[in-house]
Order: structure tokens, then sequence, then C-alpha cells
């Protein structure tokens, strides 16, 4: 299996997952008297009512990243989610095993979508304790950059020491889209 259909995959997992139901103990009415219908299936709404409040936290944390993914980020994963889906189920369980086996914040920068997730443990450093006041705009000059601007913000990244992160990243938020080849270069010392 090529590296770009894992880390769909492994990207699809999270995702999938937290939009796959869960296994929910309800319990079952008591047997009645007059023979009925099957009793209906418990509705999404219901199912989510069961689940304990760190589960639903994860589930609309969940919900409000895959909303958060440009159009043709959440298409690329519902077409890994559809090739993972295809998997014997032997191999999704060892691709689950295997994500879950990372660390939390290489499994969290999935969330960000295929294109910033796979360069995210590169870019961690740099972005991955964001003020919350600065998140959006991080998000949205990230989704911005070609590949090859993300491998320089990769190196940048890589380079900044723990002391000069905050004051990196706010110079890089500052820079001009049409500057950003040359901010990056310099920085990058290329």
């Amino acid at each position: 299996m090529n590296k770009h259909l894992f880390a769909g995959l492994l990207l699809a997992l999270p995702l999938s997952l937290a939009a796959a139901p869960q296994s929910v103990n309800v319990p079952l009415p008591a047997p009645s008297a007059t023979p009925s219908a099957a009793a209906p299936a418990p509705t999404a709404a219901a199912a989510f009512a069961q689940l304990d409040p760190a589960q639903q936290r994860q589930r609309r944390s969940d919900y409000a990243a895959w909303r958060a993914l440009p159009e043709g980020e959440r298409e690329r994963i519902r077409q890994a989610a559809s090739r993972f889906a295809a998997l014997p189920a032997d191999q999704q369980q060892r691709l689950r095993t295997q994500f879950l086996a990372q660390d939390q914040a290489f499994r969290e920068g999935w969330r960000l979508g295929p294109q910033l997730g796979a360069e995210f443990p590169k870019l961690h450093g740099l972005f991955g304790f964001v003020p919350p006041q600065q998140r959006d705009a991080v998000l949205a000059v990230l989704r911005q950059l070609s590949p090859a601007q993300l491998v320089q913000l990769a190196l940048v990244a890589q380079r900044t020491p723990p002391q000069e992160r905050d004051s990196v990243r706010s110079a890089f938020l500052t820079v001009p889209a049409a500057e950003r080849d040359t901010w990056l270069k310099r920085q990058a010392g290329q």
C-alpha cells in the first residue's frame, strides 16, 4: 500500500470512527402484553444522548473539525474512507492499531485535512500550540500554501528555537501572500 493511501486512510480513521455509530448500551423495553411491531432503532440524537459528556465533547469537536475543512479535502477523506471500508477487516484493524499507536499530537494533526495533516508532525513545533485568537488566521494562511511552501515552512518550524516560535509565527502571519515565497526562502536559509 503506498504511503499516500496509508496517510489518507489514517486521516479517515479519526473522522470515520467519530462519525460511525458507537455501541451504546440501551436498555431494552420490558416485554408488553400486546405484541407490537419491532421497536424502532434509537435515533442518532438518542444515541448521542447516551454518550458520556467526554464522548459528546469529542463528537462535537470531530464534527467541528470536519466542517472546518474545505470541501475538496472532505471529498478526499470520503474517497479514502471508501477505500478503507473496502479493505478486509483484519487489515482495517491493523491500520487502526498503527494509527492509535502514534503520538496524540500526530493523530490530532490529521484533523486539519490531508494536506496539512501530512505535514503537521513537522509543523507542530511552530503551530501545535497556537493561541486561540490566532487559530483561524493560521489555518487560513496554511491552507493557502502550496505543497512546496509547506515544505519550506516545515524547515522553518524545525529550525526555530522554542523561545522564538511565537515571534516567528506572528511574523509569518503578517507576511503578505505575494511575499511568502521570499520570506520562506530567507527563513529556511535557501
